[in-house]
């Protein structure tokens, strides 16, 4: 798959496919899956032939660039979509001044998926939206 993944400021494309993963296939309530750290969060576009295909956010806090909300349409699963979308975030965060450690929420199913990519899980495992999560961090330096 060759796709392009950007920086964008088409916050209605990456929202539309956050509610079709999220709040349609995996039953996130909607009230929960846009929030006020969409407001500042740095957000990444995925797009094949023109059609959004995948997102993800930044949010810078401290030494920490905190990655969420990633998601690959059901076309895009299984092409290193994913992986890709990962790494772009992990060079913007790496990039950008005074940040020292990458860090996510991770749905158990894809721990090992976030261990190829060099994140070690910490911390106990949380409920997020009705789904069980464990915190990941990458370090930057």
């Amino acid at each position: 798959m060759t796709a392009q993944i950007a920086v964008t400021e088409d916050r209605e494309a990456c929202f539309r496919l956050r509610f079709d993963v999220f709040v349609t296939e995996q039953g996130v309530p909607v009230e929960e899956e846009i929030d006020a750290l969409d407001d500042v969060a740095t957000h990444l576009l995925a797009t094949q032939d023109g059609q959004p295909i995948g997102t993800a956010r930044i949010v810078f806090a401290g030494d920490t660039a905190k990655i969420g909300r990633v998601c690959v349409t059901q076309a895009g699963r299984g092409t290193g979509l994913g992986k890709a979308l990962i790494e772009k975030a992990v060079e913007i965060a790496r990039q950008t001044p005074g940040m020292s450690r990458a860090k996510l929420g991770a749905q158990l199913h894809a721990l090992g998926f976030y261990e190829k990519l060099g994140f070690t899980a910490t911390g106990p495992v949380y409920d997020d939206a009705g789904i069980d999560h464990r915190d990941m961090v990458l370090d930057l330096n």
